[in-house]
């Protein structure tokens, strides 16, 4: 059965870091196309990043260009979100998410998805 498992959230203090993790089993998702999601109380959920299934492509929301990092370990199975100068306005639950064929920005094209981890960031 394909699962996702998201690790790496907690509390911390703006302009702190945090590093999230996504563990893929029960599919080949090294072919797979990979992004996190994120969803704020009361808000839409929304796009974060996106990697392609080689790494050599790699996309951004504009609210994060230039403060997160994504990246992905194939013989891992693992993808990572590497999270700097952290604000309160990136507190939310934070999703991984995995599909076949390209990045897209819109979650109802994803065919998995983890249970979530959530990020607090304290001012």
């Amino acid at each position: 059965q394909a699962q996702l498992v998201e690790s790496g959230g907690g509390l911390v203090q703006a302009g702190g870091s945090l590093r999230l993790s996504c563990v893929a089993s029960g599919r080949t998702f090294s072919t797979y196309a990979m992004a996190w999601f994120r969803q704020a109380p009361g808000k839409e959920r929304e796009f974060v990043s996106g990697i392609s299934w080689s790494g050599g492509s790699t996309y951004y929301a504009d609210s994060v260009k230039g403060r997160f990092t994504i990246s992905r370990d194939n013989a891992k199975i693992t993808v990572y979100l590497q999270m700097n100068s952290l604000k309160s306005e990136d507190t939310a639950v934070y999703y991984c998410a995995a599909r076949s064929g390209i990045v897209l920005y819109r979650g109802g094209e994803y065919d998995y998805w983890g249970q979530g981890t959530q990020v607090t960031v304290s001012s």
